[in-house]
């Protein structure tokens, strides 16, 4: 758990600041902000300028690649989007742009990626129309896209919204697939190992085939909810 707002147990204001910014981060509990403060005060200045600056810049210069949805430097086209000797017949939709860190340590997969920002999830409002799939529909109908692999964590949310695409994309003749459950159930796509990674993207099955438009895979009662 993070520190929490108003407390201060250290004899400089100055340093419980510190120590309450970096609780704010995920995983980093009470001990490990102050390691980390005191860390960055104990450091010549030169290497405080450079951190400071490099989280600046982090903060304020990355955008979204504006054909994959992915993080870039500045909003322009992110370093995988601009390789030229990917498989451009192959489009992998994932959730986040972590999940792209996790397909690309299994080195199996040479495509192209599509980055949702999210998930289905009614139960916190979160519909399709809060999703970027008009530019999903825009890539596969434009690009010559063949299949489209759904790489989605195993949950609920990750299920309902494989559903979703998988009906959504029907309509032009592309086959989708889905990543095979060789996973555990609520594991997201960065707690996995890349040789389990491997095998679910090659035995990935398949939801609708090449013009055949009919999604295989049962509805999700979350469906009822959309």
């Amino acid at each position: 758990m993070g520190i929490m707002e108003g407390e201060q147990e250290y004899p400089s204001v100055l340093l419980s600041g510190a120590v309450e910014a970096f609780g704010q981060l995920p995983g980093v509990g009470r001990k490990t902000a102050l390691r980390y403060a005191l860390s960055l005060l104990n450091q010549l200045p030169e290497q405080q300028q450079h951190f400071l600056g490099q989280l600046e810049a982090f903060l304020t210069q990355t955008g979204r690649c504006p054909r994959c949805n992915s993080l870039s430097d500045g909003g322009t086209p992110c370093a995988i989007c601009q390789t030229r000797n990917r498989n451009g017949a192959l489009l992998c939709v994932v959730g986040d742009y972590r999940d792209i860190l996790a397909l690309e340590r299994t080195q199996e997969y040479n495509g192209y990626y599509y980055s949702l920002g999210g998930l289905i999830d009614p139960l916190h409002g979160v519909g399709p129309s809060q999703l970027p799939l008009e530019k999903l529909e825009q890539r596969v109908a434009e690009e010559g896209v063949q299949e489209v692999i759904l790489a989605f964590s195993a949950t609920p949310e990750g299920d309902t919204t494989s559903y979703y695409i998988a009906r959504l994309l029907g309509k032009y003749g592309v086959r989708v697939s889905q990543l095979a459950r060789g996973v555990y159930l609520g594991a997201t796509l960065e707690q996995i190992d890349s040789p389990t990674l491997s095998a679910a993207l090659a035995e990935r099955r398949i939801l609708t085939r090449a013009h055949e438009g009919k999604v295989t895979v049962a509805a999700h009662a979350n469906m009822e909810m959309l």
